[in-house]
């Protein structure tokens, strides 16, 4: 019998409303209760996420989510925090990428591309977990959550580009890739602008919301055929698009609105089920081991610095479990191994049962423990502010 796919459909909805209701009973992120959900589904009820429309779903989800995310990084505030952003975002990423590559290929015993790819998918920072926290904490909006998701958008650039140098396949089509993406990036903002300025006003058939998609879906499409990740060009293009929706909350507030409800429910709970109880029992103590190393790794590199540009314990600790956070291009460096036959699959299950697991355990514990409030973080951007002034 053929599946009926409203039923299907009515199940992962269930699910992501079930995480919701969760989620703000124990205050707990709700992107870490709809992986947590993914992982009881698929190992215990069976539940599958094989189907090309929940795919699809998932990687709208991710496209969405890291697009949004890159779109709320004020460019003033960027440039105001740049020094801690950088040097936070490349220590985050190369202390890691490092430390696990060595690990991997002279503890565990992997072939040194095998260990690159370790390196790299844990090296990464979930910019999609990150963002989301620090929506349903309010906490977008302040000059510290806007300096750790650019420091998020940094790690994950030196991951992508370690991804490309390390495994290059450059082809015709890598060419046409980056002359579009450049030209698109460069017109993006006065399209933009044009659009909502001569069709704003059409509220009803949300006009500016189906351009920014459209080109959105195209990127994404031209980065898949040059054999790139369509999450890439989605940051890129929110990153540019940033200053004008500073200026047009509206349109955030709305996409916003489409991919919490829609598009990212599907991704998270995708992302739990890939997580096989049986893998994690029998490779408990290498997943463990390189969580521990992901997160000491990070905490070696983040924190110091972090002290070091006026933050307190309490902040630092908070930044710094934040940026050991993994999910979206760390699967995708897993995944990239995995389709190219660079690693095996209980390779690959190790390494995306890791970057899940670094999704999870680092935010709840920043949240329970170390969640620091609104005002303390208007308190720092003004205090950075005034001490790089002076």
């Amino acid at each position: 019998m053929a599946q009926n796919v409203w039923f299907i459909a009515a199940i992962w909805m269930a699910i992501a409303f079930s995480a919701s209701v969760v989620s703000i009973w124990t205050g707990v992120s709700v992107a870490l209760i709809e992986i947590l959900a993914g992982v009881v589904a698929g190992n215990f009820f069976h539940l599958q996420a094989n189907t090309d429309w929940i795919n699809f779903l998932a990687l709208l989800g991710s496209g969405v989510l890291t697009f949004l995310a890159g779109a709320e990084i004020d460019p003033q505030s960027l440039r105001a925090n740049l020094r801690v952003s950088l040097l936070i975002g490349i220590i985050s990423f190369a202390v890691p990428f490092a430390v696990v590559w060595i690990f991997s290929q002279f503890v565990l015993g992997w072939s040194q591309p095998q260990a690159e790819i370790a390196g790299t998918a844990l090296s990464t920072t979930s910019v999609a977990v990150v963002y989301a926290v620090m929506i349903e904490g309010g906490l977008s909006e302040t000059p510290f959550g806007k300096m750790i998701l650019a420091a998020c958008f940094i790690t994950d650039f030196g991951t992508v580009l370690a991804l490309g140098c390390l495994f290059a396949n450059f082809n015709v089509w890598s060419v046409v890739f980056v002359v579009v993406l450049s030209v698109i990036l460069w017109f993006m903002p006065s399209w933009t602008r044009f659009i909502i300025r001569r069709l704003g006003a059409t509220r009803v058939s949300e006009p500016e919301v189906k351009f920014v998609l459209f080109i959105l879906f195209f990127l994404g499409g031209l980065a898949t055929t040059a054999r790139s990740e369509a999450v890439l060009p989605a940051y890129l293009l929110g990153l540019i698009l940033a200053a004008v929706f500073l200026r047009d909350r509206t349109l955030v507030r709305r996409m916003r609105s489409i991919a919490f409800a829609i598009f990212t429910p599907f991704y998270f709970i995708k992302a739990g089920i890939y997580v096989s109880l049986p893998a994690l029992w029998s490779g408990a103590v290498i997943i463990g081991a390189l969580l521990l190393l992901k997160m000491a790794t990070k905490i070696t590199g983040v924190w110091p610095l972090a002290r070091l540009h006026y933050m307190r314990a309490k902040e630092a600790s908070y930044t710094t479990l934040l940026m050991a956070t993994g999910l979206t291009f760390g699967t995708i460096s897993a995944l990239f191994g995995l389709q190219n036959k660079i690693i095996d699959q209980t390779q690959y299950t190790m390494l995306v049962s890791t970057v899940i697991l670094s999704a999870f355990v680092p935010t709840l514990l920043a949240q329970k423990l170390f969640q620091p409030s609104l005002r303390t973080m208007h308190a720092w951007g003004r205090l950075y502010r005034r001490k790089v002034n002076s």
